[in-house]
C-alpha cells in the first residue's frame, strides 16, 4: 500500500549535507499496526517525516498504491490520506475541540464528532464546547490529536513518541485507543515508540538504527530478547542484592 524504495536523505547541518537515512526500504500494509523503535538519534523521527512529506528523499521513491508521492508536499499528500501526530501536539489558542474536530473532518463521509470522542476515552459532552489551551493535559491533548486524525479517515496515520509527556493514566487510554483504531478503522498505524505496552500492540516490529532499518520483526522477538538483556544486566542484579555502583551493565 505504501512502499519506500531505496529512500536516502541528506539535510543539511552546520559542516554541510549529513546523511540521515540511507536507503531505506519498507512496505505498510493496510490496516496493520507497525512500531517504529531503535536507538535515540537513529533515524525514526526521519523516516516518519520523510513519510509525511516534511522531509524530501534525496534519493529514491515513496509509493502509494503504487502512484509516485516522492515529490508531493506535506498538503497534498494529506488530501492522499496520510497524516502525522507530533510529540508535542498544537495547542489552537480561542479554538473549541469541536471546531477543531470539525475542520479535520473528511468531507467524503459524514462524521459524528462525539462518537470520534467516544472513540479516544473522552467525554463529548465535557469536551465540544471546551477551549484547547493550558488547562488541558499532555494526555487529554494527545487523544483529541488521535480524534482529529480519525476525523480525517487516513490510510496511513504516523504517530511519533505519542506517549511522551503523558501521566501512566493517560498512557493506559492511549494504548486502549490504539488497539480500538485497529478494530474499528482501516487506518494503517505507524507509531514511533520504546514502550513495551506499545511494542504489544504490533503487527511487526521496525528496527531503526544508524539511518537505516537494521530489521522488521514480530514483537515476540523484540520482547523476548528485551526480557533476555534484563536478565543479563548485573547491574541490576547486584543492586537486588544490595547494590555495586562500580559493577558494569553486560549488554
Amino acid at each position: 500500500m505504501l512502499e519506500l524504495i531505496n529512500v536516502s536523505l541528506n539535510l543539511d547541518g552546520d559542516k554541510g549535507q549529513v546523511e540521515i537515512l540511507k536507503e531505506i526500504n519498507l512496505t505498510l500494509k493496510e490496516k496493520k499496526i507497525y512500531v517504529m523503535t531503535g536507538p535515540n538519534g537513529g533515524g525514526k523521527s526521519s523516516v516518519a517525516k520523510t513519510i509525511m512529506g516534511i522531509y524530501r528523499p534525496t534519493d529514491g521513491k515513496i509509493l502509494l498504491d503504487g502512484m509516485d508521492i516522492t515529490q508531493l508536499g506535506i498538503t497534498d499528500r494529506a488530501r492522499l490520506g496520510i497524516g502525522y501526530a507530533f510529540q508535542q501536539p498544537p495547542r489552537f489558542k480561542g479554538m473549541k475541540v469541536g471546531d477543531i474536530l470539525n475542520i479535520a473532518a473528511s468531507p467524503e463521509r459524514e462524521t459524528n464528532v462525539c462518537d470520534l470522542l467516544y472513540d479516544v476515552g473522552l467525554c463529548a459532552q465535557d469536551y465540544l464546547n471546551r477551549e484547547i489551551n493550558a488547562s488541558f493535559s499532555g494526555g487529554e491533548l494527545k487523544r483529541v490529536e488521535i480524534a482529529s486524525i480519525l476525523a480525517r479517515n487516513l490510510r496511513v496515520a504516523v504517530f511519533d513518541e505519542p506517549e511522551a509527556g503523558i501521566d501512566l493514566w493517560s498512557f493506559q487510554k492511549l494504548t486502549e485507543t490504539f488497539e480500538n483504531l485497529n478494530k474499528k478503522y482501516d487506518t494503517t498505524i505507524v507509531i514511533i515508540s520504546h514502550q513495551e505496552r506499545i511494542l504489544r500492540l504490533a503487527d511487526e516490529v521496525i528496527l531503526v538504527s544508524n539511518g537505516t532499518i537494521s530489521e522488521i520483526t514480530s514483537q515476540e522477538k523484540i520482547l523476548g530478547e528485551i526480557e533476555r538483556l534484563d536478565s543479563r544486566c548485573d547491574c541490576r542484579n547486584n543492586c537486588s542484592l544490595g547494590g555495586n555502583i562500580n559493577v558494569e551493565c553486560d549488554r
